[in-house]
């Protein structure tokens, strides 16, 4: 990803935060030199240090074959249109403001029905906690039926990109401007983008 040095983020824990926080994704594999994306919910864990990104495919899913290629995985959401307006200058252009994260690593498929069930509570703990009661009361029959429908999988990170596009390459007096524009526009994504700008104007 091409990251401009004004708005890199290294800071691996903001990074981990927003993954989980903005966990819906895209995830990107090659088969025969053409792209591969799927859209799907990710649960996205930490252990000894390493970052593990986890889902599943249906099995129907074409992409579900290509696992054992490099893969990378992208989360973003929060985004906004900038007008000129909000600069000093007139001789200005628009521009958009966004975070984006890229994160690269390698497939291990989970092949076990006990791993693939773990996965699923995990994955109901992560997006709809109150069902986990009523999972856990289906009968197994039911739930492997389900499970012999997907690929599961778990992803190693061997890499993470971040980018933090967020007016620090203007000035402070236009950073409050937009700043404050979009914290009474009413609209989701600005304000989102306003308190991620606010972090660093401060």
């Amino acid at each position: 990803m091409y990251i401009p040095k004004h708005f890199v983020n290294t800071n691996q824990a903001e990074i981990i935060a927003f993954m989980q926080k903005y966990s819906f994704g895209t995830i990107i594999t090659s088969s025969d030199n053409l792209p591969m994306a799927t859209h799907i919910p990710f649960v996205i864990e930490e252990r000894d240090g390493e970052v593990y990104i986890l889902s599943h495919f249906a099995k129907a899913n074409p992409q579900a074959k290509e696992l054992d290629n490099n893969i990378l995985v992208i989360f973003t959401e929060p985004h906004a249109y900038i007008s000129p307006k909000h600069y000093e200058k007139e001789q200005s252009v628009p521009t958009w403001n966004y975070i984006a994260v890229h994160a690269y690593g390698r497939a291990t498929i989970l092949s076990e029905q006990t791993e693939q069930l773990a996965l699923m509570e995990k994955s109901i703990l992560y997006y709809d906690a109150a069902y986990l009661e009523q999972w856990n009361g289906l009968s197994d029959e039911f739930k492997f039926r389900m499970l012999n429908g997907i690929v599961a999988f778990e992803i190693k990170v061997t890499s993470l990109e971040a980018k933090n596009k967020l007016s620090q390459n203007r000035s402070e007096t236009e950073r409050r401007n937009i700043i404050k524009a979009f914290e009474s526009s009413g609209d989701g994504n600005e304000a989102v983008i306003a308190e991620y700008m606010k972090k660093g104007v401060m």
